[in-house]
């Protein structure tokens, strides 16, 4: 199989598809790698890494996206590369569909057959492919929370853990996944008082026996919810529904009630944010101030440690990807049943509930009737 992997356009994206050790992968199995020239610049990745790995330096996008059959990226495509899309291409990459109807639509338009890394759900239940950036977003939110905090930026003006005979901050986390475990664990560790909330008990006891005194857990309904972020200094919005929209649990009412410059950052806005008040923002403008609170909302937020993530995130995605470029996807599918979950789109038909159930205009076709 041909496989392409062009450099990432989203603003201050710095991530990278394919490593030079993922593409030495490939090309072992007896795929050809076209890698546009630069692409792997920001995460520190040079084309002639690439090219001692096998791989072939294109000199621009529209010539991979061409002549490749599986294009593997990072983030979902943005406008400007619709015209790309071809019938029978096989996307690889974020996608995020449940809050982006129009690149649904041009990936149903073109009939592209659409493999998204946030939907591939392992027999347990486990997302692979997500796990390594909701590890990295977790712990950058604290990173940047903290840092908004500071008053110069419209914060508080408050150190999250504080010194002897100052209060500490009180940091309230929506949501107890991945992303919620590390920003958690991240808290925890800078000395902050940390409340973790959830709506499964059963992963509260997890938290509960994992962080012991050092955390207050609470269970997710209106009333706690509005009562522990009324009284944070920084509150964290983890909520996930795997392929779907997220459900916006921080209120808009809730912003009058908070303490002035207190901050929130929103995890979830890459699937339409959990906070009614959450609008993208992007690393060169990455927060605006509402009624007081400080909202961040970057849509790539690990994209700000490209290094770290890209090589998180090939080491989840190669597996996968290899599958798909030794088998096909049909026949990756079939030998391999987790790989139905990633299919977004195929063929012009869409194949995720999530994203139908997001966009009720388009119709959901089950993947296992179509092949």
């Amino acid at each position: 199989m041909i496989i392409g992997c062009v450099k990432e356009i989203k603003n201050n994206e710095f991530r990278v598809g394919i490593t030079p050790d993922n593409a030495k992968s490939y090309v072992n199995s007896g795929h050809t790698v076209l890698i546009e020239k630069g692409a792997g610049v920001g995460s520190g990745f040079t084309d002639e890494e690439y090219k001692k790995a096998g791989a072939k330096i294109i000199k621009n996008a529209k010539d991979v996206w061409d002549k490749c059959e599986m294009m593997i990226k990072v983030k979902e495509p943005l406008k400007s590369e619709f015209k790309f899309f071809h019938e029978g291409l096989i996307l690889y990459t974020y996608l995020h569909l449940a809050a982006d109807p129009t690149a649904t639509k041009a990936l149903l338009k073109g009939k592209v057959k659409s493999v998204a890394y946030e939907t591939i759900m392992e027999r347990d239940g486990s997302l692979p492919c997500l796990a390594p950036m909701s590890q990295i977003a977790g712990r950058l939110s604290l990173q940047e929370g903290a840092k908004y905090l500071e008053k110069r930026f419209g914060g508080e003006g408050i150190l999250l853990a504080g010194v002897p005979g100052t209060p500490k901050a009180n940091v309230v986390i929506l949501g107890g996944g991945t992303v919620g475990m590390n920003a958690c664990k991240i808290a925890v560790g800078m000395g902050a008082q940390v409340t973790i909330i959830d709506t499964n008990l059963q992963r509260l006891e997890y938290l509960d026996n994992i962080f012991g005194s050092g955390i207050q857990t609470l269970y997710s309904n209106d009333t706690n919810v509005e009562r522990a972020v009324i009284d944070a200094d920084l509150v964290i919005g983890c909520v996930l529904v795997p392929g779907g929209a997220t459900p916006k649990i921080f209120k808009k009412a809730f912003l009058k009630e908070m303490k002035p410059g207190a901050v929130f950052v929103d995890v979830a806005i890459d699937q339409g944010g959990c906070g009614e008040s959450s609008r993208v923002t992007s690393h060169d403008d990455p927060i605006y101030i509402e009624d007081g609170v400080v909202h961040y909302c970057v849509g790539n937020m690990p994209g700000s440690v490209p290094r770290t993530s890209t090589i998180a995130l090939t080491n989840a995605t190669l597996k996968y990807g290899l599958q798909i470029a030794d088998r096909g996807l049909e026949k990756a599918c079939q030998e391999n049943s987790v790989i139905y979950s990633g299919v977004n789109t195929y063929d012009g038909k869409l194949t995720c509930k999530g994203v139908a159930d997001a966009i009720p205009s388009l119709k959901y076709t089950d993947i296992k009737e179509l092949f």
